[in-house]
């Protein structure tokens, strides 16, 4: 066959690996979310393959049952200690009344909408006070606990079958660390075999570091932000469901913690609406926006070098382009991808395709 019926066949087949991709979306996401959980979880069942008591070892089903039971416990105690502060936080936002609290910010939104104004192409046209009272409807809207509830009561039968799909495949990569690695080794042609086995270890060791170095920070950033927040005056649990946004959004480099701190500034707002603006409000933004900043420094000077200097090695501006272009196709869950996908393709890239000067230049430093 000559070399353009290859290419014609590869492309078939990359068609058709496309569409049963596709159309197998939930078994492909399960598969997924297990292999991630495997990378949290590979260093205890490291740990645990390596106990001797004597001349017992633990065997490796063993140490992966209970592997996989102490990260659903963890998952079970998240659920339960803050699903109902964030149901609580909700509940209270579903209360506001919108007009009342446009009407409390009467003053400062007036002289802001004199400031945009002036310098505005819509000049005396702009109303701010519109456009406050329309977003944050569109806000108190979200936060409608009984509509969240009620759609998660009729996808009860999909988590379960989700939990316990998720649940058997994690521990059979678990049990087995090169399980994964071996049936995606079985679908590549056998001359470069040799090729993606090098290339699947390079992604497993590069992910591992960095989905096990972004899960402690996604702790100690919400830790922080919910110590400092309740240090400057808000209620404990508003400080919770504040700090888990922020430590969630984090896992976004640059843009997630302006995310995190604009919702954290919105919610310090919305619990002290009836409270005076210039006396009372006004220095509690201050305060967070402080507790924010000094979130940053700390994650920035010690957190992030040790994830992304060693899992990810680009640079910044790169990780930047990379994170704006997956946030424009698939909004905050391609950013949340951004990195980890950006990851995979340059190991691909640097095994199947170094003969190009790009190629080369984009990861002369994994």
């Amino acid at each position: 066959m000559n070399g353009k019926g290859k290419y014609i066949l590869v492309a078939i087949g990359l068609i058709i690996l496309g569409l049963m991709v596709w159309y197998f979306s939930n078994i492909v996401a399960y598969i997924l979310i297990s292999v991630v959980l495997s990378f949290i979880g590979r260093p205890v069942v490291d740990f645990l393959n390596k106990v001797k008591i004597r001349k017992w070892t633990c065997p490796p089903a063993l140490s992966a049952g209970i592997t996989l039971i102490l990260l659903w416990f963890v998952m079970v105690i998240f659920f339960r200690t803050f699903i109902p502060m964030v149901a609580d936080q909700a509940e209270e936002l579903s209360t506001i009344d919108v007009n009342a609290a446009a009407r409390s910010l009467e003053e400062p939104i007036k002289n802001l909408e004199t400031l945009i104004a002036k310098y505005s192409a819509e000049g005396d046209d702009f109303n701010l006070k519109a456009v406050v009272i329309d977003n944050f409807t569109s806000f108190v809207k979200i936060s409608d606990v009984s509509s969240i509830f009620g759609s998660l009561a009729g996808t009860l039968g999909n988590i379960f079958i989700a939990l316990f799909s998720i649940s058997f495949i994690t521990f059979f990569f678990l049990k087995d660390s090169s399980l994964f690695t071996s049936g995606v080794v079985l679908m590549a042609p056998a001359k470069h075999e040799e090729g993606v086995l090098h290339v699947l270890d390079s992604i497993k060791n590069l992910l591992m570091r960095y989905f096990v170095g972004l899960f402690f920070e996604v702790i100690l950033v919400g830790f922080l932000v919910t110590i400092g927040l309740s240090i400057v005056g808000l209620p404990f649990g508003t400080a919770v469901v504040i700090g888990l946004f922020a430590g969630m959004m984090n896992v976004i480099p640059y843009i997630g913690p302006i995310i995190g701190a604009t919702f954290g500034m919105i919610i310090g707002i919305a619990t002290n609406i009836h409270a005076d603006f210039y006396t009372e409000i006004l220095p509690l933004l201050g305060y967070m926006a402080l507790v924010f900043a000094c979130v940053q420094i700390i994650d920035n000077i010690l957190f992030q070098p040790l994830i992304y200097s060693n899992s990810v090695n680009a640079h910044p501006l790169e990780i930047f382009i990379v994170i704006i272009m997956a946030g424009s196709m698939a909004g905050i869950i391609g950013m949340m991808l951004a990195i980890p996908s950006y990851t995979i393709m340059r190991v691909i890239a640097k095994e199947f395709f170094n003969q190009y000067r790009f190629v080369k230049k984009l990861t002369q430093n994994i």
